[in-house]
């Protein structure tokens, strides 16, 4: 990354930082800010759509079996992973093992958006032929299709596969988060039916960078850069159109004030194409402390149960992305409950999860 590169995200962070200050108060209300009165849904985007199909298994049945222990002014929006060895993949290293007809087919149950991570910022042409990328995405496209036991016959497979779908009643659309403009016009291309979303990688700190990026008919969705949470005064300006395209990282525990997160996602996009590179030394004061929900909680651009019901919905904002991917189930399931389970339920929903004894929660 380029020196002048650099100086212009240090700016953005700091001018960032400054709106936070000035935003992040104990009050739940703003006077800068244009509320709005809306009855509409926050959607909840969750991490592991490959990772913890176990564990979304027993969740999925929960949440839609028993609403009553749940938020009813939320829903889950989408899913998102990638499976291991996917060099199309980025953000994190996916490590997921689970078959993707399976992981496709329980989506499709629930109606439920499945998003694959192909958020790989280093893609080059020759990439684009990958066997087991495009075959997800036959797959992913097979599970798009209403009523229908969908059967793929395709250049990159070795034999026919199918999703089994019928149980679907409503249309939905399934989708690729990526960063790469490459992959993006191959993929549209190729899988016009699909949504796609723009990728938090692209580290976008600066407001209009991210303006720029909303308004590219491209992409269905946009995840900022987290240090953009509280930019209350010029996220209040935007259109409707453009803030239902905006989804915004809830529960990042990077330190705000990184510098090297770029970096930092690169070399994950180097390790998934399997180039032989260094790991990534994170420059945070705390970085040996490891994620730590408690921690996350404390970070200035953290958005909390509160702030979605009392800032952003009534600003308009209803997509809210959980990170965790990386991590484990058991951390998954404290996400859930803190954003989706009403608090006296909250021990229902983690003794049916811990409970069962087919899942293996860690």
């Amino acid at each position: 990354m380029g020196n002048k590169e650099n100086s212009n995200i240090d700016d953005n962070i700091n001018n960032n930082l400054n709106d936070i200050k000035n935003n992040n108060t104990n009050s739940s209300t703003n006077n800068n800010i244009n509320y709005i009165s809306s009855n509409r849904k926050a959607y909840f985007h969750l991490p592991g759509l490959f990772e913890f199909y176990e564990f979304y298994k027993v969740f999925l049945s929960l949440f839609y079996e028993h609403r009553e222990y749940f938020y009813d002014w939320c829903d889950i929006g989408s899913i998102y992973g990638a499976p291991a060895d996917c060099i199309w993949g980025g953000g994190r290293a996916g490590f997921g093992d689970s078959e993707a007809e399976k992981v496709f087919s329980l989506m499709a149950q629930y109606g439920i958006s499945a998003r694959l991570t192909f958020s790989n910022s280093l893609i080059r042409k020759e990439h684009l032929a990958d066997v087991k990328c495009n075959k997800l995405c036959e797959l992913l496209k097979a599970a798009s299709k209403l009523h229908s036991d969908y059967k793929v016959t395709s250049e990159y497979a070795s034999k026919d596969y199918s999703i089994d779908n019928s149980i679907r009643d409503t249309a939905f659309k399934n989708g690729i988060i990526v960063h790469s403009d490459i992959l993006l016009d191959y993929l549209k291309n190729k899988y016009p039916e699909f949504c796609f979303v723009s990728s938090t990688t692209k580290v976008l700190t600066g407001y209009n960078d991210l303006l720029n990026e909303v308004n590219r008919d491209d992409f269905s969705y946009v995840v900022p850069d987290f240090r953009l949470n509280r930019c209350f005064d010029k996220l209040g300006t935007m259109t409707q159109e453009q803030k239902d395209k905006i989804e915004f990282l809830c529960n990042e525990c990077c330190w705000i004030g990184c510098y090297d997160r770029k970096a930092c996602y690169e070399t994950v996009s180097r390790m998934n194409l399997g180039e032989n590179c260094n790991g990534h030394i994170c420059v945070s004061p705390e970085a040996g402390d490891g994620y730590r929900f408690s921690k996350a909680m404390h970070n200035p651009a953290f958005i909390s149960v509160d702030d979605i019901r009392n800032i952003y919905m009534p600003m308009g904002f209803t997509n809210f992305k959980i990170e965790g991917r990386s991590l484990g189930s058991a951390l998954v399931l404290e996400f859930l409950l803190y954003y989706m389970t009403k608090p006296e339920y909250q021990i229902n929903v983690r003794e049916e999860i811990y409970l069962d004894n087919m899942l293996d929660i860690f």
